[in-house]
């Protein structure tokens, strides 16, 4: 892996101070940015390393803590990360990686004109939807997250990349489904790959009982091609 250093930092939002993880590479800057966001156990070990892999690949990775407003928890109960994801309102999650676009777009390490979105779970959610709301996401990586509303996608602003396993028992295939066809029918560029025998979570290499290792590397040459043709890396 790239040399790449990382940093805890903090900015303003809209109910509170925001906290995020950043790891960059070393290098020409401004570089190209990718937000990660975190699955519903909160901003683990997991989404930091996710985040290195990207900074290792060039880009400036920030990890925003979507439970700034609920103190920043981290968790491994399923129990407490359902009631953590429960107490989240939806557009409070959008407008927390709205103000996490801005704050990228005053780092001079990053280029804010060119900002992708990667996510997973909880996190797969809010990257589907963001793209659809900002006009300043380029390319959108969304891992087994809900699907929005056709009046929501018909906005979708850039390329998406959409990743599931066929096994998922949160999200139901016929969103998703509902998600290709939707591409198609508002003439949008996008790909929905449907991993055969994966369970929801596959991309989690923290995660034994779901984690499928050669699924997960195919998904992420995938999301490195689309992020490299949109964001320019």
């Amino acid at each position: 892996m790239a040399s790449i250093s990382d940093s805890e930092v903090s900015y303003p939002g809209k109910a509170c101070t925001l906290k995020a993880y950043v790891a960059e590479g070393a290098g020409t800057v401004p570089r190209p940015a990718v937000i990660v966001v975190q699955e519903w156990w909160g901003l683990d070990d997991h989404i930091k390393d996710v985040a290195r892999r990207f900074a290792a690949e060039g880009y400036f990775a920030v990890a925003p803590n979507l439970y700034s407003r609920q103190g920043y928890r981290v968790t491994n109960d399923a129990n407490v990360a359902g009631e953590l994801m429960g107490g989240l309102a939806t557009a409070d999650g959008i407008d927390d990686l709205i103000s996490t676009v801005g704050w990228i777009k005053t780092q001079p390490a990053a280029d804010g004109t060119k900002i992708g979105v990667t996510g997973f779970c909880m996190g797969g959610s809010y990257a589907t939807l963001l793209p659809c709301v900002s006009r300043d996401v380029k390319a959108a990586a969304p891992f087994y997250g809900e699907i929005p509303p056709d009046d929501q996608l018909r906005n979708l602003h850039c390329p998406m990349f959409y990743a599931y396993g066929e096994n998922d028992g949160w999200i139901q295939r016929a969103d998703v489904d509902r998600l290709a066809a939707a591409l198609k029918k508002f003439g949008k560029t996008g790909d929905v790959k449907i991993y055969a025998g994966c369970s929801h979570g596959f991309f989690n290499d923290t995660r034994p009982d779901v984690y499928s290792p050669a699924e997960a590397t195919d998904a992420w040459a995938r999301t490195l091609r689309l992020f490299a043709a949109n964001l320019g890396r």
